[in-house]
């Protein structure tokens, strides 16, 4: 009888490096995301650093990346989240994207709009184009 051994199921990490968000979300600037591993034995975690251009009246952001079911998911407070014309409110955004495609959208909660608007979350597609 011959004996069947089944190998675990390979998932590929994102590669390191540079990467342009694409995206509406922010049409003042174009941001770069500098994706690095959190640290050699960590599979599925990427750590962000994300770096606005013009860096000009926004602020730069990072924290962890988690992959789970084919998906990463980035949480992260932005304190200028929401652009108003002279003025910035925080915001809560969600990113989640596919680990292969690279595609995927970002929910921003934000507790008041501009001009006193109440609070809502808005959402947007992004996708990330390696640099």
């Amino acid at each position: 009888m011959a004996t069947i051994v089944l190998a675990p199921a390979a998932h590929a990490d994102m590669l390191v490096g540079n990467y342009s968000l694409v995206t509406n979300r922010d049409p003042g600037h174009q941001w770069i995301w500098t994706i690095r591993a959190c640290n050699p034995n960590a599979a599925g975690c990427r750590h962000i650093q994300a770096i606005p251009q013009p860096n000009g009246q926004a602020a730069p952001y990072g924290g962890v990346a988690q992959l789970s079911n084919g998906r990463y998911t980035f949480a992260v407070d932005i304190p200028d989240g929401v652009r108003c014309v002279v003025y910035f409110l925080p915001s809560h955004d969600v990113y989640s994207w596919d680990a292969t495609t690279l595609a995927g959208s970002v929910d921003s909660t934000f507790d008041a709009g501009c001009g006193g608007a109440p609070g809502a979350t808005t959402t947007h597609p992004f996708s990330l184009v390696r640099r």
